[in-house]
């Protein structure tokens, strides 16, 4: 979780750089040119800062968010946010290893699905055992769960 937290603190003290540093000097300089009304360079600058307030906003919130987890409120027996999942997939006779993340986090090619990714999501509350049925961009997917390692078993 601390990795997520750096990673948008990171992210906000650059835009806030942005916002109350860089952008300050580019509007400066655009209006330098002239009229406004058909300054390109000014539009784009007003553009740019209004991006970076909005983006400073969702990353403030999403730290909110990641600091009000509570991990001891993660469920024991059903995958949540930091479970390990083996899935057999049921067609292609094989077996998948994912950790659940947050979208931060998230990098399938190393087996880090998302929260709320279509597998993370169809994966949320199940157990051991369970068989999952999940929407895919190439079709339809079945699995069955057969091995879970919660959050808990990690010590995290």
């Amino acid at each position: 979780m601390e990795a997520v937290k750096k990673k948008l603190q990171a992210e906000l003290d650059s835009l806030e750089e942005e916002l109350h540093f860089k952008l300050p000097k580019e509007i400066q300089k655009a209006r330098e040119f002239g009229d406004l009304r058909e300054n390109a360079e000014y539009k784009a600058a007003m553009e740019r800062q209004s991006i970076v307030q909005a983006r400073i906003m969702q990353v403030r919130n999403r730290l909110y968010e990641v600091d009000s987890i509570d991990l001891s409120k993660i469920p024991t027996g059903s995958v949540a946010y930091g479970s390990e999942v083996v899935l057999y997939d049921l067609e292609k006779e094989e077996k998948i290893t994912y950790k659940l993340v947050t979208s931060e986090e998230s990098d399938p090619d190393k087996g880090l699905i998302s929260t709320v990714s279509p597998i993370g999501q169809a994966l949320m509350g199940k157990e051991e055992g369970d068989e999952i049925r999940v929407k895919t961009p190439n079709g339809w997917r079945n699995f069955e769960l057969s091995k879970l390692k919660t959050i808990h078993e990690f010590g995290e």
